[in-house]
């Protein structure tokens, strides 16, 4: 079964139109990683400075070739811009969580 990666950013409330955009910026970049199986930026609701960005791989090689590969390069600017000219972080702070899925279902259909 897939494993998931669930990246969680503490993201200032003045931050949060920058780490949005941001993302949709290189929207379309994880999609075509080998490996790759689902995408998902969570915006909190309830009172807490947490996005969650939930990602689903195939397995841990796919992640971590993703993490070694487009990752790296994304947040280094590509490698194209020099250090100081690299916008700040959005998020203050990041923890990776790490699940293996067990069971998954989605919506049964109805025949017609």
């Amino acid at each position: 079964m897939s494993i998931v990666k669930i990246n969680v950013l503490s993201v200032p409330a003045e931050q949060r139109e920058v780490l949005e955009k941001r993302f949709a910026s290189r929207a379309g970049v994880v999609e075509s990683s080998d490996g790759f199986e689902w995408f998902e930026l969570l915006r909190p609701v309830d009172g807490t400075d947490n996005y969650l960005v939930y990602t689903r791989w195939r397995d841990e090689a796919s992640f971590e070739a993703w993490m070694e590969g487009p990752m790296k390069q994304a947040h280094q600017g590509g490698g194209d811009q020099p250090p100081a000219d690299r916008p700040k972080p959005a998020a203050s702070a990041s923890t990776v969580w790490s699940f293996e899925v067990v069971q998954q279902t989605g919506p049964k259909t109805t025949g017609a």
